[in-house]
């Protein structure tokens, strides 16, 4: 047997360190069984016997390392024989008693590598640890805190163990019974999921959108919308508790299992939901759990299908939200009104299991009757007034105010009011009435203080309400209007429309011309006011007076002047020339010369050039306007008519009979 070598940076040694080293060298018998210890301290003999025979001197090798390797090899009934022949210890052995050598060591050494799970015998267990033998060539320790779930732990039960080490730093076996568990786990589940089978895990705490399941140990995912076929609201009911389960995905890459219980009912559930959609009809009364709520109704379970109630359908009476009668998870019984079996959609009704509040309405109700009520609804044309549920009537916004003038039904009343009304018009086969609360009041236009309070010739303060063509309406109290004329609103001016004098809103103060309380119609004035100033005006503005006016606008056919007191003239184009032959602007301030005066017309016509030429100018004084025959002026007012609103025709028939009355001497006004 050749020498082994040395390494070449290995210091000299003395002879007695040479003899310790030659000794061989102990192992505790507690690293290896029995029978491998006789198999070892054997070989180590015969060692021994062949280096003294034939005188050689090899280096001392550790009983260690054939303990490792006899163990390394991990295949029962075999050994290295090429490890064991590197090392020096093969030589001298002939064939027979290798074979031997190998029968002697088959079956004393588990095979085992790392990674894998076996299984344990527990063989010691002390305050921190539990002493588990798994036929290796040693005992390995798992901290007792690993056996939480075994309390009644004992000498002789069998764990699965997973082999983390087979040996560390130390020589010490290292097992883990965790990593056991979950190595076992995935195996588990991935068979559950293969296999489609139902298994039981527990619930350990809620998460966001579900809970955490522990299933061999691995903690699995159970979604919300998985839990049941209905909407689970309350996710801690399930905490703490066993629950069964399907594996539905794996996924490796990040370690997550999610897990089922709603497919375990789906399949029963889908059974009951075909026998029920088999024998649906219209008016069949069924019993069902309420499972979610919107605005807009219920969804109701009746055993694997879902049917809408909707909100109209919850009661008689007018509700703004279900949750004001209905509750979450409450058992109703409700009535089939439609079902459509292409989209499987079921209408329900629960008003329909009671009687029409309608047909219990008292007797005592009759047109001119007063109510009382709750007020349900407000909208842009009324409100609603329930009487009790079920039975509303509608007071028009019309029908809230003596007033002409249309306002918001808002101004009057808000949802949740208690309101007093009278019975306008009832239809008991209709199921309809109308309401009104002005009526609770007197009238303003028969009161009988109408014809002293408003009589001809009275001043009056009021609010302009609404602006016409023709002229303005102005409301006076709460149901009393007047009409105020175009023409009437001013002396000096020439107003086209209303809303270059004032507008919708302002307070105006007036004087009652004509009443007509029968037909409800006033005729007011904002100019009489005052005195008439044209009559003042004749005595001013004779023909031939020369006055300073400024030229306000012009256009081709001449301009309009703006004369002291603040009336208005007209100067023809051609006389507009000045002296010079320049152009006379707008703005400038001139003396210009009256060549007519109307009284009846209010109307001043006026020259420059007559100021500073002698010459007769033919064209400068235009042809008199013909004043407009009474019936040509109600014609006009006819046609205007015929686009106000009714409130408008009837306050211009007052004017149509004062300008078509016998007084011969009164004032006509122009077109």
């Amino acid at each position: 047997m050749a020498k082994s070598q040395k390494p070449a940076d290995k210091p000299k040694k003395s002879a007695a360190d040479l003899e310790r080293e030659k000794a061989p060298k102990k192992v505790k018998a507690a690293t290896l069984p029995d029978e491998i210890e006789e198999d070892v301290a054997s070989v180590e003999q015969e060692i021994k016997q062949l280096k003294k025979e034939e005188e050689i001197e090899t280096e001392a090798i550790p009983v260690a390392e054939l303990k490792k390797s006899v163990a390394e090899k991990q295949v029962p009934g075999e050994f290295d024989w090429d490890a064991f022949d590197r090392k020096g210890f093969g030589e001298g052995y002939t064939k027979e008693q290798r074979e031997e050598m190998e029968r002697m060591l088959a079956g004393t050494v588990t095979s085992v590598s790392s990674g894998e799970v076996v299984e344990g015998i527990v063989v010691g267990i002390n305050d921190r640890d539990v002493i588990l033998n798994i036929g290796f060539k040693s005992d390995g320790l798992v901290p007792l805190a690993e056996f939480k779930d075994m309390p009644d732990l004992k000498i002789g039960d069998k764990v699965d163990l997973f082999i983390e080490e087979r040996e560390d730093a130390m020589g010490q076996l290292v097992l883990s019974r965790r990593k056991a568990k979950l190595v076992k786990g995935w195996e588990n589940v991935q068979k559950a999921l293969d296999n489609d089978e139902v298994i039981e895990g527990f619930v350990k705490r809620r998460t966001k959108g579900g809970l955490i399941v522990d299933v061999f140990g691995i903690e699995a995912f159970l979604p919300g919308s998985q839990i049941d076929v209905k909407p689970i609201r309350d996710f801690d009911q399930y905490v703490n508790k066993a629950i069964e389960v399907k594996v539905v995905k794996i996924n490796y890459s990040n370690d997550n299992v999610v897990v089922s219980h709603k497919v375990l009912i789906e399949k029963d559930l889908e059974e009951q939901k075909i026998a029920i959609l088999n024998n649906l009809e219209k008016g069949q009364v069924l019993e069902g759990t309420i499972k979610n709520m919107t605005n807009f109704g219920v969804f109701i379970d009746l055993g694997g299908v879902d049917g809408l109630l909707h909100i109209t359908d919850i009661s008689w009476g007018r509700i703004n939200h279900p949750d004001e009668l209905l509750k979450l998870d409450q058992v109703v019984k409700v009535v089939v009104l439609d079902f459509d079996e292409d989209k499987k959609r079921i209408s329900l009704g629960m008003k329909q299991l009671t009687p029409h509040p309608w047909d219990s309405l008292s007797e005592d109700i009759q047109v001119g009757s007063k109510v009382k009520g709750r007020i349900v609804n407000v909208a842009d044309y009324g409100a609603f007034l329930e009487l009790q549920p079920g039975v509303e009537g509608l007071i028009h916004v019309s029908e809230m105010s003596w007033s002409q003038h249309l306002r918001n039904p808002q101004d009057f009343m808000k949802v949740g009011d208690e309101v007093e009304a009278v019975v306008l018009t009832l239809d008991r086969e209709e199921r309809k009435m109308s309401l009104g609360i002005k009526q609770l009041t007197e009238d303003p236009w028969t009161r009988q203080d109408v014809l002293t309070k408003y009589a001809v010739g009275t001043r009056h303060k009021g609010i302009i309400r609404n602006l016409t063509n023709f002229g303005l309406f102005i409301e006076l109290e709460e149901g009393i209007d007047g009409l105020v004329h175009v023409s009437d609103l001013s002396w000096t001016k020439k107003i086209k429309h209303p809303s270059e004098f004032v507008k919708v809103g302002d307070e105006m103060e007036v004087v009652v011309l004509e009443l007509d309380a029968a037909n409800r119609r006033l005729a007011l004035s904002h100019k009489h006011l005052e005195e008439n100033p044209w009559d003042t005006f004749e005595t001013i503005f004779t023909v031939g007076s020369v006055h300073k006016c400024t030229v306000i606008s012009r256009n081709d056919k001449g301009a309009i002047l703006e004369l002291p007191y603040g009336i208005e003239g007209f100067c023809a184009a051609r006389n507009l020339q000045k002296q010079d032959g320049q152009k006379i602007e707008v703005g400038e301030s001139l003396d210009f010369k009256v060549l007519e005066f109307s009284k009846d017309d209010r109307r001043i016509v006026l020259s420059h050039k007559a100021t500073w030429s002698t010459e007769e100018d033919k064209s400068a004084t235009p042809s008199k306007k013909k004043t407009p025959s009474k019936s040509k002026a109600i014609e006009s007012i006819n046609q205007q008519t015929e686009k106000s609103t009714l409130g408008d025709i009837e306050a211009l028939s007052a004017l149509k009979e004062k300008m078509s009355g016998p007084k011969e001497d009164s004032e006509e006004k122009p077109e």
